[in-house]
């Protein structure tokens, strides 16, 4: 299959399953079999799911890609020992981070939720104009690429965390902050846009947000 369908939702997929880390193999850049940027697809993927892990406190490291061709076995089972090795180091996943387990769930839960809308983002406002590595890698670590992620998928992904935390029991705002590790002012923001999205209400008999 060509790394250019593998779907964020698999990632995420495989981390709510509990697995430690994914690996991801591919053709090497501009030797596509399918004459397509399949696997620069994949390359942009990968670099925006890390940022994704890093937001929600995972170590971007469990997640590689890596360029292989089917004569380079050696290669590959050097980079496998390599990836193996670096997972074994970090631990499990969540306690490697200090994340309880409850916790992420709650937080790979909130961007599975938002794959559907972080296609339309990645298909609207972050698609890179030159295909090279190095010009996909300094996209993503520019100050553009920042700025549109906190625009877009930061604001939206805070709101999904907020959502999910409701769907246990109305929370006030305060609970909300401690439980996300936001500001008073930052979550009340977040609970604004939220009500003004039909999507939660505030309750004054509990003086607490609940779901709308």
């Amino acid at each position: 299959m060509c790394t250019g369908r593998v779907d964020l939702s698999y990632v995420v997929r495989a981390f709510l399953n509990g697995t430690d880390g994914v690996f991801i193999g591919g053709c090497h850049l501009n030797d596509c079999h399918y004459n397509t940027h399949g696997n620069y697809d994949a390359l942009g993927m990968v670099l925006l799911c890390k940022k994704l892990m890093d937001h929600i406190g995972l170590n971007p490291e469990r997640l590689r890609i890596e360029r292989l061709s089917s004569s380079e076995g050696i290669r590959f089972a050097e980079a496998m020992n390599d990836f193996c090795n670096t997972v074994m180091n970090l631990g499990p996943l969540g306690k490697g981070e200090g994340i309880d387990e409850k916790e992420l769930k709650s937080r790979l839960e909130a961007v599975a939720d938002l794959v559907p809308y972080i296609r339309l983002v990645e298909r609207e406002r972050l698609r890179i104009p030159f295909k090279s590595e190095e010009g996909y890698r300094k996209f993503f670590t520019s100050d553009e690429f920042r700025r549109l992620f906190d625009e877009t998928i930061a604001e939206k992904l805070e709101m999904s965390r907020i959502i999910s935390l409701l769907r246990e029991r109305p929370l006030s705002t305060g609970e909300i902050s401690r439980k996300l590790g936001l500001t008073p002012s930052e979550t009340s923001r977040h609970l604004i846009s939220s009500a003004r999205h039909g999507l939660v209400r505030y309750e004054e008999s509990l003086k607490a947000y609940a779901l709308a």
